[in-house]
């Protein structure tokens, strides 16, 4: 017999969230459950305010259209879903098939903000490789530019990834990379989307010999994945990209041509960052996965991040707001 539940969370998040523009009070998403036999899968469904085209609403619509298919034995129409939707409801069905493998990477880079000197001693603690991410684009791009320098000067083997959401105009990314020591340049492992178009990105690379990667420009209409000077990787968030199929069809592209493929969060439940700690695993073995974000919540839900100590809700903790059987 095949079961389908659909639970709707909603977790307080951490009072400094802020997306482009709005503060993130509480993090809204659902969780598809579907049940085949003995076998199971769960994926989340959480689509991004300000970044996702799709609604929560919208979202819980469409997907409970996909269940009753499902249950049915109709074939779904992966072209027409939202990206949150095609991507829980992949995930879900993969892990009904035993497709994802149990194993996660867990080292996800860390997202540096607050005291630099915190951050100096937490980063000079990191095992292994040393990966971190910073923000940019939210202050002025001098003092990001010196920030960056600083934590570049002090770590030696530290590497970082930054992100500036196509916050920059051309002359501002310019004034950014002139805080930045040319010597040191070489260890920021790309920049997300620095200015605001991609043609504009690029030539900042060519410039300053940043290199670059492709977020945003991921999701553009017609976009197409060629290889391009200065272009070093492509970061996936799955929650804004669409099924696991599409996801691992990019991640194949940038490894044929070269280029690091890095799976990242849309802000998931620790329910959902596990599942991507497994993909990214799965997927991107040798790549340092875009995973530190549990912090911003002040709850887990259903299945905790390792070393976390954030209370933990369970899915019966949440409202059940469609079920049905066949």
């Amino acid at each position: 017999m095949k079961h389908a539940t659909l639970y709707r969370y909603s977790l307080p998040m951490d009072s400094g969230v802020i997306l482009r523009h709005t503060r993130l009070a509480q993090r809204d998403g659902l969780i598809v459950e579907l049940k085949d036999g003995e076998k199971s899968g769960r994926g989340e469904i959480a689509p991004l305010p300000e970044f996702s085209a799709e609604t929560i609403e919208q979202a819980q619509t469409q997907i409970e259209f996909c269940l009753a298919q499902w249950l049915e034995g109709r074939e779904i129409d992966w072209d027409s879903l939202y990206p949150s939707v095609a991507f829980g409801l992949s995930v879900a069905l993969a892990e009904l098939d035993g497709e994802i493998p149990a194993e996660g990477n867990f080292l996800a880079a860390p997202l540096c903000s607050g005291d630099p000197d915190e951050l100096v001693e937490k980063l000079a603690e990191l095992p292994g490789e040393k990966v971190a991410k910073i923000k940019v684009g939210l202050y002025e791009p001098i003092r990001d530019g010196m920030v960056v320098n600083m934590f570049l000067e002090i770590l030696p083997d530290l590497r970082l990834r930054l992100d500036a959401n196509r916050q920059w105009t051309p002359a501002k990314a310019t004034q950014f990379a002139n805080y930045v020591n040319p010597a040191f340049r070489s260890r920021i492992a790309f920049l997300e989307e620095p200015c605001q178009t991609p043609e504009q990105s690029l030539a900042f690379s060519e410039e300053t010999g940043i290199a670059i990667a492709w977020d945003e420009t991921l999701r553009d209409e017609s976009f197409s994945l060629e290889c391009k000077t200065g272009l070093s990787a492509i970061v996936i968030k799955p929650t804004l990209v669409g099924s696991l199929k599409t996801v691992k069809a990019l991640v194949e592209q940038a490894h044929t041509m070269g280029m690091e493929a890095v799976i990242s969060s849309s802000i998931e439940s620790s329910l959902g960052l596990n599942t991507l700690a497994r993909i990214a695993h799965w997927l991107t073995p040798e790549t340092v996965p875009g995973l530190d974000t549990v912090s911003l919540f002040g709850e887990q839900l259903e299945q905790a991040w390792p070393n976390c100590e954030l209370p933990l809700k369970t899915l019966t903790d949440c409202e059940v707001v469609w079920q049905a059987h066949q």
